[in-house]
């Protein structure tokens, strides 16, 4: 599952994770666990929420946060 860093329109950057990256075509993106950049909770959402759907007209654009598992890649090495 990415974590996306999520630029709205007149407002401070949202990061969550995603199931799939928005398509072309789509009109929303929905982002699981949606927090600040430092990780605390977005003041106008509920403290129980814990996906959002957001419209993709909002959204400025999106980064892609490079996850784990392209830190654990294990190239040939010579003994």
């Amino acid at each position: 599952m990415p974590t996306v860093l999520i630029h709205i329109s007149n407002e401070d950057p949202i990061m969550g994770e995603v199931l799939s990256l928005p398509e072309t075509t789509d009109q929303t993106i929905k982002v699981k666990n949606p927090r600040r950049r430092d990780g605390k909770d977005l003041h106008y959402l509920q403290a129980n929420v814990t996906e959002v759907i957001w419209p993709i007209a909002r959204v400025s654009f999106i980064e892609i946060i490079p996850g784990d598992q392209e830190d654990q890649i294990i190239g040939f090495v010579r003994e």
